[in-house]
């Protein structure tokens, strides 16, 4: 769902743009497919004033051009595009596994990235696409816990989950129905609304609408019991700034970052990398 409106949201873009370079001179028409960078910067600096301490115009600056990058490559061509040019990936023999949670508005394809370089380590994963689109945060439950179950089949351990945005918060609803099935997991969340976002007020949809900061449905919401919380004081979505992180967690600070630039993150990587070490010593493997 998400892929096919993402292609005639694209598709509509480049249409406009030609229409307007072929109308008035081909630079007005690069100036009209610019527009999504221009808004972008809305974002960006409202945020000298949401976020104390505010960051700095550098960091600003820095952030706002790596999200332009971020989020061209995922809206205009991995998640309408490339949704399924990594399948999941489930190994015989497999050591460990991933779950990859992508956030709102968004598809599996948010994380062909990470999806590639676990493939060329041999580590299992499986990344569903969240459906629907705009429903309860509460509906992706099942579909985080039948990728759950896949791996744990495969490996005999407990996954390492990792989470965008909105994906955090679809991991605590999954622990909230499942967790008592489960040993405890290690979850790593980028810029997930933990304690909710002003920009959810803009949003379309039941999610939406549970992400709003104070809302009923996040108060109940159960925490998880081992996160890496990564966040940002240049995250044009999640803001305030400390939104980002969940009580009892590990906060990691990015700067010079924007929302969807996390899931770039070196420092991010790292650290599934590091819960990937520990997980295959930690837990024994079932035979």
């Amino acid at each position: 769902m998400n892929a096919r409106t993402q292609r005639i949201w694209t598709l509509l873009r480049l249409a406009v743009a030609l229409l307007v370079g072929w109308k008035f001179g081909w630079g007005w028409g690069l100036l009209t497919l610019a527009l999504h960078a221009a808004v972008l910067v809305l974002g960006f600096v409202q945020l000298r004033w949401v976020n104390v301490p505010a960051p700095g115009w550098g960091q600003l600056l820095r952030a706002w051009v790596g999200e332009v990058v971020a989020s061209e490559l995922a809206f205009s061509w991995r998640q309408p595009w490339r949704e399924w040019a990594q399948a999941d990936h489930l190994p015989a023999g497999a050591e460990a596994g991933v779950l990859l949670v992508h956030g709102f508005a968004c598809n599996r394809g948010r994380w062909n990235g990470w999806m590639k370089r676990l493939r060329a380590q041999r580590v299992a994963f499986v990344a569903p696409s969240l459906e629907p689109a705009f429903g309860s945060i509460d509906a992706y439950a099942d579909e985080i816990e039948a990728g759950v179950q896949k791996l744990k089949a495969l490996t005999g351990r407990m996954p390492v989950l990792c989470a965008h945005s909105m994906g955090g918060l679809a991991l605590r609803a999954w622990w909230r129905r499942y967790g008592a099935e489960h040993e405890a997991p290690h979850a790593i969340t980028l810029g997930s609304p933990h304690q909710g976002t002003r920009m959810a007020a803009l949003g379309l949809g039941t999610n939406a609408a549970q992400m709003r900061r104070g809302s009923t449905w996040l108060a109940s919401l159960p925490g998880l019991p081992d996160v890496d919380a990564f966040w940002t004081p240049c995250d044009q979505v999640v803001n305030p700034a400390e939104t980002a992180i969940l009580a009892g967690s590990r906060a990691h600070r990015v700067d010079g970052v924007g929302h969807m630039g996390l899931v770039h993150s070196d420092a991010a990587w790292q650290c599934l990398q590091t819960a990937l070490a520990g997980s295959s010593l930690r837990t024994p493997r079932r035979i």
